[in-house]
């Protein structure tokens, strides 16, 4: 059945990438891309509320997830190189255009591929995901030091504090409108990942290479404004990591924009994928889906 949720790997860059895909190919393609420290089990109860209106592919990035996690000796562990390895596999999967699900590390990896390929782009979901330095939260005084200062020092703070469980934890709970409904078993997953041997330097990584998509939120911007992409905005409003200013700059720059600003915090969907799941579907039901064919 179309809504059932199938996992698959492919091999990209002589790497095995996991992925999770559900719904139909003759249906508009719908390209889900995870935050930090998650990966596509983020979005494993989304995916079956989606599947009869959307061709849905939840790829985890090299180091996330299930797919392989090379040292970083032998990867470039940077948002360009995720973002090239997200474009080899919808080339794989003969997925030509398609809406993009950004949350956190997925809107650097996103926004990249829509600048390089933007009349590939139909739309965007933004799920707490940001292009402007305003939409900075606090944690990321931990990276802007990483940044000003990227020796031993603070590599190893960045480590200590980014890859523990009381981060993640607090991640997942920090902001819940109903923390009875999100599971232990999104946390203590994210965890087993991140605590694998050589994963703290492939955060510290990626947590460095994060200023070059500080300096692309202008070229992201423009994008923007250039191409209007029709976007709907989902956002947890009680996030900690990324502010309101960050939902607030679609709004302000786009013309076909939808903003929900829902009770929930960082990982909104741990208690709202069906409140998500509605919203998707009526706001490219009210722009016309079949233009994503064209």
């Amino acid at each position: 059945m179309s809504e059932w949720v199938r996992y698959k790997y492919a091999t990209v860059q002589g790497l095995s990438v996991f992925y999770r895909e559900a719904g139909s190919p003759s249906n508009p393609a719908l390209v889900l891309l995870h935050g930090f420290p998650s990966s596509s089990h983020m979005f494993r109860e989304l995916l079956p509320l989606l599947a009869d209106r959307f061709y849905l592919i939840a790829p985890d990035y090299p180091g996330f997830g299930y797919s392989n996690m090379p040292s970083i000796s032998d990867f470039a562990y940077t948002f360009e190189q995720f973002s090239l390895i997200i474009e080899q596999l919808l080339d794989q999967l003969s997925i030509s255009k398609f809406i993009l699900y950004c949350h956190d590390y997925g809107g650097p990896v996103g926004f990249r591929l829509a600048v390089r390929h933007p009349h590939r782009v139909r739309g965007f979901i933004i799920q707490n995901s940001v292009v402007n330095f305003e939409g900075l939260g606090t944690p990321f005084d931990l990276f802007k030091a990483l940044w000003e200062h990227p020796d031993a020092r603070t590599q190893q703070e960045f480590a200590a504090t980014v890859t523990s469980f009381d981060f993640t934890k607090k991640q997942y709970f920090t902001g819940a409108c109903y923390p009875e409904r999100v599971s232990p078993d999104g946390p203590y997953m994210d965890q087993m990942f991140l605590n694998r041997p050589g994963n703290q330097e492939i955060q510290v990584a990626l947590g460095y290479d994060y200023r070059k998509n500080v300096e692309q939120y202008p070229i992201w911007q423009q994008y923007l404004r250039t191409y209007q992409p029709p976007v709907l905005v989902v956002w947890g409003r009680n996030d900690f990591i990324f502010t309101l200013k960050g939902a607030e700059f679609f709004e302000r720059e786009l013309r076909c924009v939808a903003t929900h600003l829902l009770c929930g915090g960082h990982f909104l969907l741990e208690e709202a994928s069906y409140v998500a799941a509605m919203l998707i579907k009526n706001f490219f039901d009210s722009i016309g889906t079949d233009v994503f064919h064209t």
